[in-house]
């Protein structure tokens, strides 16, 4: 039986790469690094003025690459900071910043509904109850390695 483990983990593994490689090339092809990429689909997902903080928390990426890429798109004219409460900080997209997320990112999203939708709705919710299962679990075992 470890051997069948050792095999699905490693399947597993395979596949989760293979998922990161598809979205590493479709952001390269989009002229963006992988952190814009992210933090610009995080943005359609939160909204036009989300918190920098909420973008950290979604794309499980460091504050300061995350910090970094907000700064290069602002730099780049996608983005305005906004003030918030505190020390909070609104990310707002420019007009440039709304077409380069309609020409670059809405596409990826469309097909990603497009492949959800074919799956049908029994395999998305086992696909998703399973994933989630699989990371709470390896979350519980690699705290204890923390």
């Amino acid at each position: 039986m470890k051997e069948l483990q050792g095999e699905s983990l490693k399947k597993y593994n395979t596949l989760y790469r293979e998922t990161d490689s598809l979205y590493h090339a479709v952001a390269v092809k989009s002229g963006l690094s992988d952190a814009a990429f992210w933090i610009l689909y995080t943005i359609c997902e939160y909204g036009d003025g989300c918190l920098q903080r909420d973008i950290c928390n979604a794309v499980y990426t460091s504050k300061q690459t995350v910090h970094s890429a907000i700064r290069r798109l602002e730099e780049e004219g996608y983005l305005f900071l906004e003030p918030g409460r505190g020390r909070d900080k609104h990310i707002r997209l420019t007009e440039r910043g709304e077409k380069l997320i309609e020409e670059k990112i809405a596409p990826v999203i469309a097909r990603e509904n497009a492949v959800f939708e074919e799956m049908g709705e029994r395999d998305r919710e086992e696909l998703l109850r399973l994933t989630d299962r699989y990371v709470r679990l390896l979350a519980k075992e690699c705290a204890q390695l923390m």
